[in-house]
């Protein structure tokens, strides 16, 4: 498959892994962009700017193909020094960034001083033109159905892919709800050229995070997420489990919600002992509506391979015999 994505970031295929926190690590990424995929590093899952560096240079020992790093600009209980890391990835000769969060338009002159190319992550129409005109290379046009912060209008990928073919000269990634041939599909014929996978890619052999929390995912139905926040206006899609209906039954309540009533239960370093413990009820973990897809736990090479030809196979000959000659 050739497309404006897998042109413009010199991959094979075009689908590429997500940064996640605690996840994008260098021995997922490595095997992600192995497979000729786009991998992806997760630049704050690393204590410090240093770290970062080392993971970066870890992940070149074991790939020789394109990979990028994630830098999420969110509000955060502890300050971040955002501009250190955003050096650290210059620095380490990166010529890939996804950005995701708020505004990445004070750190675009550093990145393209640099030659490198900026994905954006948006959960709208309107925020996906406003990073084409910044100057963003590529946007990631995330629907209602992913993992993480799907912003507040709701809106599903159904109608914001189409959308997004028809206003945005740049390339765009389809993300949230894809995690199969099916969905490459689909979303090449709505117009995207190719597919950000973020909770699929969590059910991996490689995927740093206990076999509990895989198997989890696996035994998942689509009904197996929950959205929190949503009283705060800023709604993220978890998996559901007794940590996350906690949070719900809280914001619940009649009244306004505090962050302080919640932080307890959703602090970060609970879900990164989860993802190294495996007890599901430590804390709350990101997970997208498609793990009611997620049936297996293959290695990143079978999982590409697998997806790239049933995405063939659906364009090839499914499509190809609708059509009359």
């Amino acid at each position: 498959m050739r497309t404006r994505v897998t042109e413009m970031l010199g991959i094979e295929h075009p689908i590429v892994q997500g940064g996640m926190q605690w996840v994008g690590l260098a021995g997922l990424a490595s095997a992600v962009s192995n497979a000729g995929g786009l991998g992806i590093i997760t630049g704050l899952t690393q204590p410090t700017p240093e770290d970062l560096i080392k993971e970066i240079d870890q992940c070149r020992e074991m790939t020789d193909k394109p990979f990028a790093v994630n830098l999420t600009i969110l509000p955060t209980i502890k300050p971040v020094p955002y501009e250190e890391y955003a050096q650290a990835i210059v620095d380490s000769g990166i010529k890939i960034v996804e950005t995701a969060g708020r505004n990445p338009e004070p750190f675009l002159p550093l990145f393209k001083e640099a030659g490198i190319k900026v994905i954006h992550k948006c959960t709208s129409i309107r925020h996906s033109l406003k990073a084409e005109k910044i100057g963003c290379d590529m946007v990631s046009v995330d629907g209602f159905e992913c993992a993480g912060h799907p912003g507040e209008d709701d809106v599903t990928n159904m109608i914001l892919l189409p959308l997004a073919a028809r206003r945005l000269k740049i390339p765009f990634l389809a993300s949230g709800g894809l995690g199969d041939g099916r969905g490459l599909a689909a979303a090449l014929a709505m117009g995207a050229d190719g597919i950000n996978m973020g909770t699929r890619f969590m059910v991996t052999k490689e995927a740093p995070i206990h076999e509990n929390v895989k198997q989890k995912m696996v035994d998942a139905s689509e009904l197996d997420t929950s959205l929190i926040y949503r009283s705060l206006r800023n709604t993220a899609r978890v998996f559901k489990n007794s940590v996350a209906e906690q949070v719900v039954e809280i914001e619940s309540q009649d009244g306004e919600t505090r962050f302080e009533d919640i932080q307890p239960l959703v602090q970060g370093v609970k879900g990164r002992e989860l993802f190294d413990s495996g007890d599901l009820d430590k804390g709350i973990w990101s997970a997208g509506m498609v793990v009611g897809l997620i049936d297996d736990v293959p290695t990143c090479d079978e999982l590409i391979s697998r997806i790239v030809r049933e995405a063939e196979e659906i364009i090839n000959e499914r499509l190809g015999s609708t059509v009359s000659a």
